[in-house]
């Protein structure tokens, strides 16, 4: 099944390194769940906010515009029947359907990046704080 981006989550990233851009789009091209760009380039009271609630362990982060002048990290989420998976384990989901629809959007994005030759890093390969959500240009 073919997805498409959503008007919101396009205009999500907007501002994004356009080869991160380019390995989202082919993503939603082959993916088997559908996902959504929750988060593209923040601002810096944002991500202040971010390590404040913990949410975020840097002000360093890549959501942030890089020397280039793009950001260089987005969060997606799996998206099904209408509504964004927006942790590991959701309750209108089983243990293995939700481990499915993240390890879906994973495969995508890393086959894309594959494809486009693209280098990038999924923060739910990270060892000491996983952000399933994260992927950033490496």
């Amino acid at each position: 099944m073919a997805f498409q981006l959503s008007p919101a989550s396009l205009s999500r990233l907007q501002g994004v390194h356009p080869d991160l851009v380019k390995v989202v789009r082919r993503a939603i091209e082959i993916t088997e769940t559908d996902m959504t760009v929750l988060e593209g380039l923040r601002s810096i009271g944002t991500q202040r906010r971010y390590v404040a609630r913990g949410v975020s362990r840097t002000m360093n982060s890549k959501h942030l515009i890089q020397p280039d002048g793009y950001g260089h990290a987005v969060d997606i989420y799996p998206f099904v029947n209408g509504r964004t998976v927006n942790d590991w384990i959701v309750p209108w989901l089983t243990k293995a359907e939700s481990a499915k629809c993240w390890a879906d959007v994973a495969s995508a994005m890393k086959a894309a990046a594959a494809e486009l030759a693209v280098r990038i890093t999924w923060g739910g390969d990270w060892t000491t704080f996983k952000d399933g959500p994260h992927w950033s240009l490496a």
